[in-house]
């Protein structure tokens, strides 16, 4: 069996949608399961065990030209890579119009959500399968039971799997443990007080540990650099999403803002404890192997002293996911 999943954007649907692809895998062990997905994004199916091939797209920079020769040659080309293969079955796992409409650019029947599960309900027209899906359940149960819909095995009850196997070649502030601060974000309604991220680095560095601050754009840097300075941590130069990856695998506990970042450091299994400033965790909060911990919500900025204990919870043994 062939199957294509249509899982583009961004770095946390895409995290989301991996446990699905384990799921499939376990249920027809001899599946091949290629993934299409934004080329910026592409490091983490890339990392997943079951996946054998992925097709990139870049979108967000094509749309901006598309009149251009150089968008346009690499349209063609991107359209020649996806009718390369005959898929018995195309799955988008996004519900959107224009996930909808990249399937339509692969060979094979396309399933999805129904109408009244999709994000866009429009998106279920391009549809020739569809399941329903309650929109009440975290993203990352929605693929699972999407998949499971659609190619006619049970929900699984099981943990999800992420599936993600990291490099050892990883960057490290420097030998021994370290932990990790994600303090930046894509708006600056999610951002946390940055006396707040000096108390949580002083306190990581008073278990003995390193501290990294990671950062993603210049702007980003900048805060990670003050607050490092502030507690004697380390910035790492810039990492690609895959570099990224393979050093949150390697961190002893993550504390982060709702950004991809902590979402993949949670799909690692690592200790993390995400910091929601402008969004409901309930449906997209952290989830993991390890220990998670999802704190406040749209207007309800955590407190520095509930960081820290949800801190001092997740580096218990045998604590399971929660959200405080």
């Amino acid at each position: 069996m062939r199957i294509l999943i249509v899982k583009t954007s961004s770095m946390g649907d895409v995290v989301h949608a991996l446990p699905a692809v384990s799921d499939i895998a376990r249920a027809f062990p001899d599946a091949q399961i290629d993934w299409l997905v934004e080329k910026g994004f592409a490091a983490m199916p890339q990392q997943h065990r079951a996946v054998r091939c992925v097709i990139t797209l870049q979108w967000r920079k094509w749309r901006k030209s598309l009149r251009s020769p150089e968008t346009r040659a690499a349209l063609a080309t991107w359209r020649a890579e996806m009718a390369r293969e005959r898929y018995d079955l195309v799955i988008d796992l996004q519900g959107l119009l224009k996930s909808a409409l990249f399937a339509c650019f692969a060979h094979g029947p396309r399933a999805g959500y129904d109408r009244h599960s999709a994000r866009e309900p429009i998106a279920a027209l391009f549809y020739s399968r569809k399941a329903a899906v309650s929109r009440d359940l975290h993203a990352v149960d929605r693929c699972r039971q999407l998949a499971a819909a659609l190619l006619g095995y049970p929900v699984p009850h099981t943990p999800p799997d992420f599936g993600l196997q990291a490099t050892t070649n990883a960057w490290t502030p420097g030998p021994g443990p370290f932990a990790a601060l994600i303090p930046c974000a894509s708006r600056p309604e999610k951002l946390w007080p940055e006396a707040d991220w000096v108390a949580v680095g002083q306190a990581l560095k008073a278990r003995g540990w390193q501290v990294a601050v990671f950062w993603g754009s210049p702007e980003e840097e900048q805060r990670a650099q003050a607050i490092a300075q502030a507690v004697g941590g380390a910035v790492p130069p810039f990492l690609t999403v895959a570099q990224v990856a393979d050093s949150l695998a390697q961190a002893q506990a993550v504390v982060g803002l709702d950004t991809g970042m902590s979402h993949l450091a949670a799909a690692h299994g690592r200790p993390t404890v995400g910091i929601y400033c402008d969004h409901e965790p309930g449906l997209a909060g952290l989830r993991g192997s390890g220990p998670v911990i999802s704190l406040g919500g749209k207007g309800q900025v955590p407190t520095r002293a509930a960081v820290l204990q949800a801190l001092d919870t997740v580096l218990q043994p045998a604590v399971s996911e929660s959200r405080v």
